[in-house]
């Protein structure tokens, strides 16, 4: 698997971790806007890269996430939890 690929898909965990942190945060601060302003925008990060990466490799999930070319790339190895870092 190549470099970028691997730097792509390690950026998007990231995302993910601090989106889920920063949700859990507003379940206890909802008012914090702070917190609600930089949930956005790693929200908008993440949606942004995941399209990206879909492009680029293939879609993430089977549903929702990115459209596929031809031929279906879903079903392309390594499936994304196989890969070892």
């Amino acid at each position: 698997m190549n470099k970028d690929r691997l730097n792509m898909l390690r950026k998007i965990m990231e995302l993910e971790c601090s989106c889920i942190d920063l949700n859990l945060y507003l379940d206890m601060y909802p008012t914090d806007q702070n917190a609600l302003m930089q949930y956005n925008t790693q929200a908008f990060q993440l949606m942004e890269l995941k399209k990206q990466y879909g492009c680029m490799y293939g879609p993430l999930s089977n549903f929702g996430d990115a459209q596929s070319q031809y031929p279906f790339r879903w079903i392309e190895d390594p499936w994304p939890w196989e890969i070892e870092y």
